[in-house]
C-alpha cells in the first residue's frame, strides 16, 4: 500500500491485502481506465483480466486509449461490484453495499508473442471460463490488429461496504421500512446463434456459467 491508494474517506472500509484485491478484480467483468491527454481527462470502460501480479487490458490497435497508454501515460484502473441498495429511514443515510478496487500505475505494451497469446487466453478465461479450449486461436492477422497492455498491481487498494442502514437513533422509531435490497449479476438462459448446427449443444460452461458467491467481505 502506498499513500496514493490509501483510503481516506471512511478508512475502516479500506483493504490492502492482495487476497481481497484479487478477488474483486477476478469477479468484475468490466473495468474503467482513467487517463489524461493534453489536459483532458478520459474514463473508458473495457475488459480486463488479472494474471498473478499483472493486470491485462486489450483492444484494437485503432483504439485511441490503447495508443495513448502505450506511450507510458499514467493511468487509474477501477472496478466496482454493486452488492445491494441500502435503504434507510432518512434520505441522507441511503447508501449502497459494494466492493471496489483502484489500481494506479503506468501501462506497458506486451510485445512478446507468447505473452500476448497468454494474455488473450487469460482474458477469455476471465470472461467465460472454459471457452478458450473450444474456439479457434487468433490468427497472425488478428494478433497484429490487437494491442495488449500490462499494468502491475504494486499500487492497489480495495474499498468495501456491507451491512444495513446506519440511521440516526432518533429516526429508528419512524414508520418507514428500512433494509437492504441485495443485487447480483445473474446469467440468463443462453441464446444460440441461428447458424450453429443443431447437433452442437450449448457447452456446460455456458449453461452453468456463474459469478462468485454472493457472500462478501466488508463491514460498516
Amino acid at each position: 500500500m502506498t499513500p496514493r491508494v490509501q483510503v481516506r474517506r471512511l478508512p475502516e472500509r479500506g483493504a490492502y491485502d492482495r487476497e481481497a484485491i484479487d478477488a474483486i478484480l477476478d469477479e468484475a467483468l468490466i473495468c474503467h481506465v482513467g487517463f489524461v491527454v493534453d489536459g483532458q481527462p478520459y474514463v473508458i470502460p473495457t475488459i480486463h483480466a488479472r494474471d498473478g501480479d499483472r493486470l491485462y487490458l486489450h483492444g484494437s490497435t485503432a483504439s485511441r486509449m490503447l495508443r495513448t497508454l502505450e506511450g507510458g501515460t499514467p493511468i487509474c484502473v477501477t472496478v466496482t461490484i454493486q452488492d445491494g441498495l441500502v435503504l434507510a429511514r432518512s434520505a441522507f443515510h441511503h447508501s449502497m453495499n459494494y466492493r471496489s478496487v483502484v489500481v494506479l500505475g503506468t501501462a506497458v505494451e506486451v510485445d512478446d508473442p507468447r505473452e500476448r497469446l497468454h494474455a488473450l487466453e487469460v482474458i477469455s478465461q476471465h470472461v467465460t471460463p472454459g471457452r478458450w479450449n473450444d474456439v479457434r486461436r487468433p490468427s497472425d492477422v488478428e494478433l497484429r490488429q490487437t494491442r495488449i497492455l500490462r499494468i502491475g498491481l504494486d499500487e492497489a487498494s480495495a474499498k468495501m461496504r456491507s451491512g444495513g442502514p446506519k440511521d440516526d437513533e432518533e429516526d429508528v422509531a419512524l414508520p418507514v421500512w428500512a433494509g437492504v435490497l441485495p443485487l447480483r449479476l445473474v446469467p440468463q438462459e443462453a441464446v444460440t446463434e441461428e447458424r450453429v448446427p443443431e447437433d452442437v449443444p450449448v457447452p456446460e460452461y455456458v449453461r452453468h456459467h456463474r459469478l462468485a458467491a454472493p457472500d462478501q467481505p466488508g463491514t460498516g
